[in-house]
């Protein structure tokens, strides 16, 4: 696939039938990028795109072993970090910006991790329709877009019904962990969290800052700004 593909595929979310919890950014593709993207997607890139096929991810990863879904994933630095430091699970990395999607490509080659794929397009389509129901070990949403305008919070990614998809993907026992530095949208967070049904809040309010979760740009961009970081983890009941 290359990078105008990746563009055109992403298109105008005014043409998507769902409403987005992103915004459809291009930016510019540097020739480090370009190239891991033309040379590395046919081996470690997935379409999110209709008909929405299965998504096969023993066949994907040439292994069978637990799945972490990294649900926008940037430039990807944090996900490899993380993906380094637990060669025992897969990580696959979604993601609509075709920067951060080379940007992945080319440290995963870099660094020879074998447990990270990456995926273009909306998250909730490859939940919805690819991932099969039970099928993940961890979902991890960090940093989503805040929408801090009130006209525009039916665009948050974490909302009742999109929490409730998550649950069914997830395997009993599994993880969902999301992160921000937006104090209203992590109350949010954690009042829909904590209504959903079987999910179960690993600690007493929000946790302690995780050692796993790298430090992203995101992240160093809030505490600059002067802003708390806020972690919610919950595990997955029945």
């Amino acid at each position: 696939m290359t990078t105008s593909d990746l563009a055109d595929a992403l298109g105008d979310g005014r043409r998507m039938a769902r409403i987005t919890t992103f915004h459809p950014r291009r930016g510019r593709v540097s020739t480090r990028h370009e190239d891991a993207l033309t040379r590395l997607w046919p081996r470690y890139g997935v379409d999110i795109a209709e008909p929405y096929p299965p998504l096969d991810t023993t066949a994907l990863f040439g292994r069978r072993a637990p799945l972490v879904l990294e649900i926008g994933s940037g430039m990807g630095d944090a996900t490899a970090a993380m993906a380094a430091a637990d060669p025992g699970r897969d990580y696959l990395a979604v993601e609509v910006f075709p920067p951060g999607l080379g940007n992945l490509l080319a440290v995963v080659e870099e660094r020879e991790l074998a447990n990270v794929r990456v995926a273009q397009g909306d998250a909730l389509n490859l939940l919805q329709h690819m991932l099969a129901p039970g099928s993940l070990d961890a979902v991890h949403v960090y940093f989503p877009d805040p929408w801090p305008k009130l006209k525009h919070h039916k665009r948050r990614l974490i909302q009742p019904d999109n929490v409730a998809l998550l649950r069914t993907r997830l395997a009993v026992g599994g993880v969902l962990h999301c992160a921000t530095d937006w104090a209203a949208y992590a109350e949010q967070m954690a009042e829909v969290l904590n209504a959903a049904d079987g999910l179960a809040n690993l600690h007493d309010g929000f946790a302690p800052r995780p050692a796993h979760r790298p430090v992203t740009k995101f992240e160093r961009r809030g505490l600059a700004a002067g802003r708390q970081i806020f972690d919610l983890l919950y595990r997955r009941t029945s």
